[in-house]
């Protein structure tokens, strides 16, 4: 049989024989209270216990947070261990139960003071958490970055996301801050800001940001602001990076991800960068200004006046078929060049016969990533050189 303590309210199982000769007095081995239990009262206690209540969402409440759960049973108020009672609260719990059984259904409002919650029966609880965690795993998976993962995959990750709600104007990045999260938009638009603060671009349902600072472990490099009320999902940096290497299916979509920020932003350059037949590479960064030439398809000479020499790159409609740096060449030499942070670039059409005829060096995408994971792990300045507008 149950009983339960008098003071805490915790409950126990014990022999009913014990009861056999008249009351006994117990010691509660929660909070050491001692108490008399007989055959009545432990027959009571084994009845239908009082309904248990959870916090389903607060708004500002000075006292509790979402899950805390509390029980009004028999003129007491038993509160989340280690929280205040509300008295407010209280008194709306008593009004919900003087009509008598509360509807698992429903979700309360509490009359508020600083801040308001809603609050439900525990009844039906597990039944809830099952129709949410449903059509969370359904939501996900009509994002492109889910959708070659098992629903089993995908509630696992799940276990790592928390929801976050930003209202119109609200940043949900900012430039120069640690990358801490990621963040999954399930709900209206953001937009990415450049120094200016005018918009290089804006996202919405499905789309993902803080990916580039997380992945790195660099700090933001664009701040993000929300356009309209926007929900989002986020994971922190460290459970990110485990959800990665478990999955490779999902780094490949996070690679995909990469590959088209990084040309969604230098299509939107393009126009400016493509008409700069010269300039400084202080002003472009060195992917930034091979992936200009690529984009648009150029055929020509790209020449680099650098502290150490003269490096040049053969574009054949936008295919790198040559590169030349010191005494290096080809992959090599392209590799060098991402790293440069100083210098002037000058462009001019037109390719010589032998040049028009050669082959390709390599796809020209594979050879940015491949350069930039040749990046040394701990030379963070570098990577914020040569993708500052990526997060």
């Amino acid at each position: 049989m149950k009983i339960k303590c008098d003071n805490c309210g915790a409950r126990f199982r014990m022999n009913a024989a014990r009861l056999e000769n008249g009351p006994i007095l117990v010691r509660c081995t929660k909070c050491e209270h001692v108490f008399s239990v007989d055959a009545v009262k432990a027959v009571e206690t084994d009845a239908t216990p009082p309904p248990v209540y959870y916090v389903v969402r607060q708004d500002n409440c000075p006292l509790y947070e979402v899950n805390d759960e509390f029980q009004f049973s028999k003129g007491l108020f038993y509160v989340p261990q280690g929280k205040s009672p509300c008295l407010i609260l209280a008194r709306d719990v008593t009004a919900v139960e003087e009509k008598g059984a509360p509807d698992s259904e429903t979700i309360h409002t509490c009359s508020g003071c600083t801040g308001t919650i809603l609050y439900a029966s525990k009844a039906n609880r597990a039944e809830r958490s099952d129709d949410y965690l449903n059509a969370l795993t359904d939501l996900l998976r009509s994002f492109s970055i889910f959708e070659d993962l098992e629903k089993a995959n995908i509630q696992d990750i799940i276990t790592h996301l928390r929801l976050d709600k930003f209202e119109k104007g609200d940043y949900v990045l900012r430039k120069g801050e640690p990358g801490r999260n990621l963040f999954i938009i399930v709900s209206g638009r953001v937009a990415v800001e450049g120094e200016d603060g005018l918009s290089l671009a804006s996202m919405g349902k499905g789309d993902v940001v803080g990916e580039m600072s997380v992945l790195s472990g660099d700090r933001v490099g664009a701040s993000v602001r929300a356009i309209e009320p926007t929900d989002v999902l986020r994971i922190s940096a460290e459970h990110f990076r485990r959800v990665l290497s478990g999955f490779p299916s999902l780094q490949m979509r996070f690679t995909r991800l990469l590959v088209r920020r990084m040309s969604e932003i230098n299509q939107a350059r393009s126009d400016h960068f493509s008409s700069s037949l010269a300039g400084q590479l202080s002003e472009i960064a060195p992917t930034d200004l091979f992936q200009t030439f690529n984009i648009n398809q150029k055929t020509g000479v790209l020449t680099l006046k650098l502290s150490e020499g003269t490096a040049q790159l053969s574009f054949r409609e936008g295919r790198l078929v040559d590169v030349e740096y010191g005494d290096k060449r080809g992959e090599d030499a392209f590799f060098e060049l991402l790293k440069l942070k100083e210098g002037r670039f000058k462009y001019l059409p037109g390719l010589s016969p032998d040049k028009m005829a050669a082959s390709e060096i390599g796809d020209f995408m594979y050879l940015v990533i491949e350069g930039l994971r040749r990046i040394e792990h701990d030379d963070r300045d570098f990577l914020r050189t040569v993708i500052p507008t990526l997060l």
